[in-house]
Formats: structure tokens, C-alpha cells, sequence
């Protein structure tokens, strides 16, 4: 079963036990709609954004208010502070209906008791299943998703062509043809970045965590074994002591200038990187090459709205969150004030006209949500870590099995 048919057979089951409990009795007073308790009360629901989507939400706002009668408030917050704010005022009473927030903050959210789940019934084919994904925690769907966004393989076509290289190998091949360097790929230098390599690893077959089939993560490691030590020793291969095109001498900056200045025609970037590309007049971005003989899939960043498990609200909040946010026109707004891949897939499809934008729609859809699991705090220095140290020329099996097993003890 796959996520979609899970979470609308959840909704199903719920649907069809109230219909039991109700088929023989009235309603009682409190089962209103949204508008006759917006209209009855005259209601408030307030919202946390950012600067860059405030202006963008109004719009579905003041629809919103003239339909219902209620009233929607939006408040601007810094993004870096609205997810520790939620955490903390939710549970006061203090904090809003409704929230702008990133998918990976969703473990710590949950784990809080301040958000709550929400039913897009038949809308959630309306999204991209990574969307969907990186929204679902423990089988349950807890916000709208709306943007998406991951690094994918950016090349100079004046140099290498436009064609997407499928491997790794030809990939080096084309690149060795106009380069020393064919490729560049970010390390932030001796810190590790496992982040932007993770698209060559999962094509070692050797995820992070594993996962069920609804999307949600557990917090079983799955990269270790044969798999991990594969991934371990293709780093080993191509360090400063093997073919040398992987070094932790890259960080962001170089990485960016090497690609500009037309040193290398390769390298795994992000939509965010391209404005640093001054000097380059012919880029195509497309899926990241495999390794490792499998799919490569890097990890996604899902970008949405939760809906707070304090809200007194909640029924007007939701209806706000399904009916008005999740509408083509809605989303269009919010693309077009802060320009991310769209999470509906309509709304996606028709901003990929433009072949920058559908190359990092490709690799999306080949990628996985950043875990949200509270283990995932655990991961990062170990795992940034180990892979500096096979880059530097420590033994790669050993290397990568020690931090699998400094993770797990760690978790555990």
C-alpha cells in the first residue's frame, strides 16, 4: 500500500465510523459547518508567516473572511524564530492557528503536542508525493504542503552539451574531456556535507533511516552493511588519494566559483546557488547521475502550513488550511513571492515550462524528504564526519561502520 491509499483509507475508515454513529440521530448543536461558526461567533484565526509569503497569503484571507464572516490575522514573524515561538506559546495559549513552517520541524512538533493532523481527502493526489511524504509522521498527514525544493546536478552546456548524463562514470567521462576537474561538489570543506552527497549514497542503496509505506521514517539506521561499505569506498576512490575529483578542500564559495569561472562544467547545487552563476550563459540542471547503480535520490526540504493542536479554532483553521490555501490560485500567489518549486503537482507542471525549474522538478522526484524524526539531530556531525575522514584517507569500511554504530548507540 502506498502512502496516498494509506492516509485515504485512514480517512475513509474515520468517515464512514461517524456516518455510524450519526445515521440514526440528529446532529447535535456543535457539529457546525466552518461558516456558521464563523458567522455565528465572528471568529478569529490568526497566522504566522514570514515577510516574504505575508502579502501572498492575503489574498486567500480575504476570501476566506468574505465567505465566512470571520476574521483571518496574519502575523509577521522572523522564519528563523516561528518554529521555537510555536513550541513554546502554543501550549500558553498564546500561540496562533496556524503556522508557516519547514517539514523537517515536524518530529520536534509532534514530539511537542502543538500540532495537530488535517484531512485533505481526495486534494492529496493533488500534491507530489515527496510533498506528502514530508509532511506524514507516523501515518498521519500534519500540514499543507505548498513548496519543495533539493540540489540536483547543474552543467555547463557550453562545455559538456545539454544532455543529462545517467552515471557517475559518464558523467566523469564527459567532464574529463574539457576538464581537469570535472566535477565540483560542496564538502564544506573539512566539516562534511552529507547533505549534498546523499544523492550519490541512496544510489548505493543505503538511506538514512528506513521507512514504511505511508513515507514516515523510523529510527532504524538502514546505511550501514554492504551497501554503506560500497558508498564508503567510492568516496575512498575518488579522494585526493584516488581519482581526486572529491576533496574537502571544496566548500560552498569555491564550489561556486570553480563552476562560474568554467574550471569544472558539473556540480550538485541547489536553485539557491544559481544567481552565483554570472559568467555561465548555458546551464541545464537535471537528476543527479547514479553511483551506485541505483535510482539517486537526494534529500527534499518541503515547505508548508500546520495547524496547532491548541487552536480554539481548529474547524475554521482547517477549513482555511483544505478549501483556501490549497487552491491553484492560492499557490500560484505564494510561488510567485517566493519562487520555490510548487507542492501541487498542476501548479509544478506548469512553472517546468521553464527547463531550469523542471530539472530540479526531475530531481525531486526522484528524491526523499529530509528525515523529521528527532533522531536526525543525532545524525549529522557523525555522519559529515565520517565522510571526511575516508576523504582525508582513513579506511572506508571501517570508517563508515564505526559511525554506524556510534549513531545507533547514540539513538539508542
Amino acid at each position: 500500500m502506498n502512502k496516498r491509499m494509506f492516509i485515504t483509507a485512514t480517512a475513509a475508515v474515520g468517515a464512514l465510523a461517524l456516518a455510524g454513529c450519526s445515521a440514526d440521530a440528529e446532529p447535535t448543536t456543535t457539529e457546525t459547518t466552518a461558516a456558521e461558526q464563523a458567522g455565528g461567533s465572528g471568529a478569529e484565526i490568526v497566522v504566522w508567516t514570514d515577510a516574504e509569503r505575508e502579502e501572498a497569503l492575503s489574498a486567500a484571507a480575504e476570501a476566506f473572511e468574505a465567505d465566512t464572516g470571520a476574521t483571518v490575522t496574519l502575523v509577521q514573524k522572523n522564519f528563523e524564530d516561528l518554529r521555537n515561538d510555536f513550541i513554546t506559546q502554543v501550549p500558553t495559549g498564546e500561540g496562533p492557528d496556524i503556522t508557516v513552517g519547514a517539514h523537517d520541524w515536524l518530529g520536534a512538533l509532534v514530539t511537542a503536542g502543538v500540532v495537530d493532523t488535517i484531512d485533505l481527502g481526495d486534494k492529496t493526489d493533488d500534491f507530489e508525493d515527496v510533498a506528502v511524504e514530508a509532511m506524514t509522521y507516523d501515518g498521519q498527514l500534519y500540514a499543507l504542503p505548498y513548496s519543495v525544493e533539493t540540489v540536483a546536478l547543474v552543467q555547463n552546456a557550453d562545455l559538456v552539451g545539454e544532455e543529462i548524463p545517467a552515471t557517475w562514470d559518464e558523467l566523469v567521462e564527459r567532464g574529463l574531456e574539457v576538464s581537469e576537474r570535472p566535477i565540483a561538489v560542496n564538502t564544506e570543506g573539512e566539516t562534511g556535507d552529507g547533505y549534498t552527497m546523499y544523492g550519490f549514497q541512496t544510489s548505493f542503496g543505503a538511506p538514512l533511516f528506513t521507512q514504511d509505506e505511508t513515507g514516515s521514517y523510523s529510527s532504524e539506521v538502514a546505511m550501514g552493511g554492504e551497501n554503506g561499505e560500497a558508498f564508503a569506498q567510492w568516496l575512498s576512490d575518488n579522494s585526493p588519494s584516488g581519482t581526486g575529483y572529491l576533496s574537502t578542500t571544496i566548500d560552498y564559495d569555491i564550489n561556486n566559483e570553480l563552476f562560474n569561472s568554467g574550471e569544472t562544467p558539473f556540480t550538485i547545487q541547489g536553485p539557491w546557488a544559481l544567481s552565483t552563476y554570472t559568467d555561465v550563459d548555458n546551464i541545464v540542471v537535471g537528476p543527479i547521475p547514479s553511483a551506485g547503480g541505483e535510482t539517486a535520490s537526494p534529500l527534499v526540504g518541503v515547505q508548508g502550513f500546520y495547524l496547532s493542536s491548541q487552536s480554539k479554532n481548529a474547524l475554521l483553521a482547517q477549513e482555511f488550511l483544505v478549501n483556501y490555501l490549497s487552491t491553484e490560485d492560492a499557490q500560484r500567489t505564494l510561488y510567485e513571492a517566493d519562487p520555490r518549486i510548487p507542492a501541487l503537482t498542476s501548479l509544478a507542471d506548469e512553472v517546468a515550462s521553464d527547463p531550469i525549474v523542471a530539472g530540479f522538478l526531475a530531481a525531486s522526484q526522484n528524491g526523499v524528504p529530509m528525515p523529521s524524526i528527532p533522531e536526525m539531530g543525532d545524525v549529522w556531525d557523525l555522519w559529515n564526519g565520517a565522510e571526511v575522514q575516508i576523504l582525508n584517507g582513513a579506511d572506508p569500511a571501517s570508517t563508515w561502520n564505526t559511525m554506524v554504530e556510534d549513531l545507533e548507540a547514540t539513538i539508542n
